[in-house]
């Protein structure tokens, strides 16, 4: 075998001769760099998603010998690969912008007896109030994060939504905030 030849796996047997990367390199690089640029604009960017592709084969070369459209795999792996990327660089926008937005104080004031409400739970009944109502995860992730059934998440849930409704509910006989 030569120095560019770099094969995935074992030979286990005669009918396993193996996947030469090289082959497959030579084989998909050019166009999936092209059709990579076509989805992002940059040319720099489709690159490094193709070669993190072939990293990530050589990284799981067992389940990459088992794919019939070893091209269409790698596709896949640099396409999600830039969503990832995408959706980070979205999300670090959008917490700057946060960050460099100013405060207004008067709109802040306006949420003063929600955040006093909150702060009142207990912390797991808070916990899963806001990761169902602000981080909007449905029952069934908010168990897998916390660790607990979903039975646990939903009795939280019921009971922060029943402690926040007589929080905010206004007394008898009070001036109603609309």
């Amino acid at each position: 075998m030569d120095e560019d030849s770099i094969t995935f796996g074992l030979v286990s047997g005669p009918e396993d001769c193996g996947v030469a990367l090289r082959d497959v390199f030579d084989a998909s690089y050019r166009k999936l760099v092209v059709q990579l640029y076509a989805i992002t604009g940059d040319y720099d960017e489709a690159e490094d998603l193709v070669q993190e592709a072939f990293v990530k084969a050589v990284a799981t070369s067992r389940r990459f010998l088992r794919v019939d459209n070893k091209e269409a795999w790698l596709r896949t792996t640099a396409v999600n690969a830039h969503r990832s990327r995408w959706r980070k660089k979205r999300n670090g926008r959008r917490a700057q912008d946060r960050m460099t937005r100013p405060r207004d104080p008067a709109a802040l004031e306006e949420h003063v007896e929600i955040i006093n409400a909150l702060r009142a739970l207990p912390e797991q009944q808070r916990q899963v109030v806001a990761l169902h109502y602000l981080a909007d995860l449905p029952v069934g992730a908010i168990a897998a994060e916390l660790g607990v059934p979903e039975g646990t998440v939903k009795s939280r849930l019921s009971r922060g939504r029943e402690a926040l409704a007589t929080s905010l509910t206004p007394a008898e006989g009070g001036v109603d905030h609309v």
